[in-house]
């Protein structure tokens, strides 16, 4: 790409913002009024369960979301296939609109652990700030009483992934208050297994995808703005792949006193097998592993270089002395591959503990993927990596000739659910557009950055449909993504609230 063409596309970070919009305006003064409507409605939302094995709550979301939408005018269709979650399809068309807008959103949740909640998962609990800032419980308003954008909501999916649908829904009821009419048509693609790896996606797609055909670009509204708090539009996502691991000791375990010096200790042996996979610093060990990372064009590596120097504030905030490689900024490490430990699992700790050597030790593994990356190569350089280890890779629990037969022994589960990095071009026709959107909504222009850290499907679009796509985050960057206590800052809310009838109302 051009270089000319690098600088146009990040000069678009210094427009200023429009002193009024009429679409931002309307957004502001119906959640001015309407603001404790729009958290008791999203607060509802939260408070059906959204776990993707669930079939029964999975279901419920989705009812709740094709009748939400139908009452705003669109044509709403649960489309299903064999051992899925519904897909929320709706559509609105918009007489005389030239453009197409798709609007990805994944209304399921990560798994809960309740025990480790400070309250129920989906019990939607507001506080006065952030737990971590000394906010403390209050009830959700009501009508008509103010409602601070320093609050917090606590709930599963608060942040991840149910926030845009409670802006989309305000905005659409905002416009429709002002009489404000779309500027676009708009096909809505709800997924209700993402945090699953979304493995029937595909399939939908294949199967429905000329309900797609005619979308010009989507919005994939998910992730967090930049830690910096500042917005930001995002040109593309790593992809995910993973596996666990297991490694055997004795057949059943055994009393520490007694055997300990004698019989292998399946803990220790992981620990060091992991730590062959990774240098102190945080350079994978693995041969192989950063060999196929497609180069950053000039555009790209020209946005980087624009984004604010955040690192040390964000390590103050995080309790982090240092991180990997030497400080390295994060944008920066984001653009490469990741090995990381997402659990372990060998007997018992605190009063649980006991005196015995485990039969077993097991670490799950994330490995987070770079546009060029394989997800199927990737682990076959992790399984290598192992049996340069002197490890006898099986797939299935060994069996009593195996185990006398191989003095070290590891299970590989490869899990199946990974798929590719994607990114799309950051200089595409409509990114001025959004770029005013944003700027109008949030009062400074927004960060342009190649990738986020997190995975979306995105892939699927740009190969099974050919179609560009932007990310458009609303939440907060400290909402806790997929852990307990996750939360949504409700100034995050308004945000998006405004971002979408800025962005539904777009010029040509």
């Amino acid at each position: 790409m051009r270089r000319c063409c690098a600088f146009l596309l990040l000069g678009l970070v210094l427009l200023p913002a429009r002193a009024q919009h009429p679409a931002v305006e309307a957004a502001r003064a119906y959640r001015t009024v309407h603001a404790a409507e729009i958290l008791a409605g999203f607060a509802e939302l939260l408070s059906i369960p959204n776990v993707a094995t669930d079939s029964a709550g999975i279901h419920r979301n989705a009812d709740y979301l094709r009748e939400a939408f139908a009452r705003r005018g669109f044509t709403v269709e649960l489309l299903k296939v064999p051992g899925a979650p519904p897909l929320v399809y709706g559509e609105r068309r918009v007489p005389g609109a030239t453009r197409t807008l798709g609007l990805y959103v994944h209304y399921d949740g990560q798994p809960v652990d309740p025990a480790r909640w400070t309250h129920g998962p989906w019990t939607p609990t507001l506080y006065t700030a952030s737990m971590e800032a000394g906010g403390t419980p209050r009830p959700l308003p009501a009508p008509g009483e103010p409602v601070d954008p320093g609050w917090y909501l606590y709930a599963r999916s608060a942040g991840d992934d149910k926030a845009p649908l409670a802006a989309l829904l305000a905005a659409l009821d905002a416009l429709e208050a002002a009489g404000l009419g779309l500027t676009s048509n708009v096909k809505l693609l709800f997924d209700g297994e993402e945090e699953r790896g979304s493995p029937h996606l595909k399939e939908y797609l294949e199967r429905f995808g000329d309900r797609y055909a005619d979308v010009d670009v989507w919005l994939f509204c998910d992730g967090p703005v930049h830690q910096s708090r500042r917005p930001q539009l995002v040109f593309g996502v790593r992809g995910v792949t993973g596996m666990e691991i297991t490694v055997y000791g004795a057949t059943r375990s055994l009393h520490s006193g007694h055997y300990g010096n004698w019989a292998p200790v399946p803990g220790m042996r992981l620990a060091h097998l992991l730590a062959s996979m990774k240098a102190e610093d945080g350079t994978v060990l693995i041969d192989g592993f950063y060999d196929t990372v497609e180069p950053l064009s000039e555009t790209e590596r020209a946005a980087l270089a624009a984004l604010p120097d955040y690192d040390d504030a964000l390590r103050r905030e995080l309790g982090l002395a240092e991180t990997e490689a030497n400080n390295a900024p994060l944008a920066e490490r984001l653009m490469l591959p990741s090995l990381t430990v997402r659990g372990l699992a060998s007997g018992n700790t605190g009063a649980l503990a006991r005196n015995v050597i485990p039969a077993t030790a097991t670490a799950t593994l994330g490995i987070r993927l770079v546009k060029g990356n394989d997800p199927e190569h990737m682990l076959d350089l992790v399984e290598a990596h192992i049996r340069k280890q002197g490890y006898h890779i099986v797939y299935e629990e060994p069996d009593h000739a195996t185990r006398l037969r191989y003095p070290k022994i590891v299970r590989v589960d490869r899990r199946g659910s990974g798929y590719p990095a994607a990114r799309t071009p950051m200089d595409l026709p409509i990114t001025a557009r959004l770029v005013e959107a944003v700027t109008a909504a949030a009062g400074e222009a927004p960060l342009l950055v190649p990738a986020l850290g997190g995975s979306l499907p995105l892939y699927l679009f740009s190969d099974v449909l050919g179609q560009p796509f932007v990310i458009v985050p609303i939440a907060n960057h400290d909402d806790n993504q997929h852990a307990p206590d996750e939360n949504l800052r409700l100034a995050n809310l308004f945000y998006g609230i405004d971002l979408f009838a800025a962005l539904l109302t777009m010029p040509d």
